[in-house]
């Protein structure tokens, strides 16, 4: 009996193996995957690209000077899983992972256009990353401007998507100041310019952002209603904010842990918190 054809092409598939190796890596000022621009051409930042020695990548770079911009074909090292459907942060639903740029990919492969500035032996020195440190290189190709570049392509379902929008103001309390202080100075815990970043594209809830309604207590007589309450997670921290318009306050921050969990972990990573809780409270 003859086999069908879809079983016969999915074995085919299966049985094809493509043997890859990286040719260098990316360093770059980016270690978590939170802190990463989404999209190379919103990111200002240097990095450098190290090609691997003893490979005969000295005769390879010879003339890639001569370009301004760089395509970077790379691996997403940090994503092991495929999945068909991704929740992008630019979509209020899930979208087909093929029409997405998301690393959950059947293959995690990436691909960014980056800013060549200088050529030192094996290692190249970009701006415009938006990958993270450590990503394995697997090529190099030059940006053809003439033919890379469409014009007037469509956005799909970027046409009406959650951003990019008109970006909020976003604000911070006085307190809030004097906690994002503490935090800077005693701790070297920056938390000022991710809380910018993530509020001025909205407070929508979503999964991406890690915002969230603050529970309410219910409105008394004693005790009227106020203004609804959000929380946005950056790392371990909380940052309460409410929402004017297109103007967002930053109230107060807090830690993510449970008071319990400060008091009892005697873990040297939670001192921190234990001094952020003595300074200003629960």
């Amino acid at each position: 009996m003859t086999r069908p054809l879809r079983a016969e092409r999915a074995e085919r598939a299966g049985a094809l193996e493509l043997v890859c190796r990286p040719i260098g890596t990316i360093r770059s000022p980016f270690h978590e995957r939170a802190r990463a621009p989404r999209q190379p051409a919103a990111s200002e930042a240097r990095g450098t690209i190290e090609l691997f020695p003893d490979s005969g990548f000295e005769h390879a770079l010879c003339d890639l000077e001569r370009w301004s911009h760089l395509w970077v074909v790379y691996w997403f090292h940090l994503n092991t899983s495929f999945r068909p459907k991704v929740l992008p942060p630019r979509s209020a639903r899930r979208r087909g992972v093929f029409a997405t740029r998301s690393p959950h990919r059947p293959n995690p492969i990436g691909l960014s256009a980056v800013k060549l500035e200088r050529v030192n032996g094996l290692v190249l020195e970009v701006s415009g990353l938006d990958m993270l440190d450590g990503t394995p290189v697997l090529d190099l190709k030059p940006y053809v401007a003439y033919t890379d570049a469409v014009t007037d392509p469509s956005n799909g379902w970027l046409a009406g998507a959650l951003d990019p929008a008109p970006k909020f103001a976003v604000e911070f309390s006085p307190s809030a100041l004097a906690e994002l202080s503490f935090l800077r100075d005693t701790w070297h815990a920056d938390l000022e310019p991710p809380i910018r970043e993530v509020l001025a594209l909205g407070p929508q809830a979503h999964p991406y952002r890690r915002i969230r309604r603050e529970r309410s207590k219910p409105a008394t007589p004693l005790a009227p209603p106020t203004a609804e309450m959000f929380v946005l997670a950056v790392k371990e921290w909380r940052a309460r904010f409410t929402v004017e318009g297109s103007r967002i306050v930053v109230h107060s921050l807090r830690s993510g842990y449970r008071p319990r969990e400060i008091v009892t972990n005697t873990d040297p990573s939670l001192d921190p918190h234990r001094a952020f809780v003595d300074r200003f409270g629960l």
